[in-house]
């Protein structure tokens, strides 16, 4: 595990804030030159602490009103249900995430679609057809806060 200092956690930060902020800008907010901000940027990411830069794209601005997550039992638990219906469902293109969880439900989507019937449609035509899906509940996405984490 990579040693990480104050002046890492400000760095991350401000690339939470801001993904394409370059070395020189966050070397001056932070007081510290930019050759010094790059050396810690490259080290973050060669320790795998920083992964590539993610711009969030506005669903509603695409057209994507509507998100729902879904917990998913599957009928069957073998390893080759798992493994086929992970591979399904990622082929699957209004399934944003896909997580497979411990608890009630063996599987958490989230499923972006323009309204309900287009979700409707998806549930129909592609979600209740994939292998072995067994148990489905749906929760429709109303408002989303976010946050930064814990860094």
């Amino acid at each position: 595990m990579t040693e990480i200092d104050d002046t890492d956690r400000a760095i991350l930060r401000a690339l939470a804030q801001d993904a394409h902020a370059n070395a020189g800008e966050i070397g001056r907010a932070l007081g510290i030159s930019q050759p010094s901000a790059w050396r810690r940027i490259k080290r973050l990411t060669d320790a795998g602490v920083l992964g590539g830069a993610h711009v969030p794209a506005d669903r509603a601005g695409l057209g994507f009103g509507v998100t729902v997550f879904l917990g998913i039992k599957l009928a069957t638990k073998g390893r080759t249900s798992l493994e086929e219906f992970e591979r399904a469902v990622l082929a699957i293109p209004e399934v944003q995430v896909v997580q497979h969880v411990l608890g009630l439900f063996d599987y958490r989507l989230r499923v972006v679609a323009r309204d309900i019937a287009d979700f409707e449609r998806v549930l129909r035509r592609r979600i209740m057809v994939l292998p072995a899906v067994g148990q489905v509940e749906a929760n429709v996405l109303l408002t989303e806060e976010r946050r930064d984490g814990p860094i």
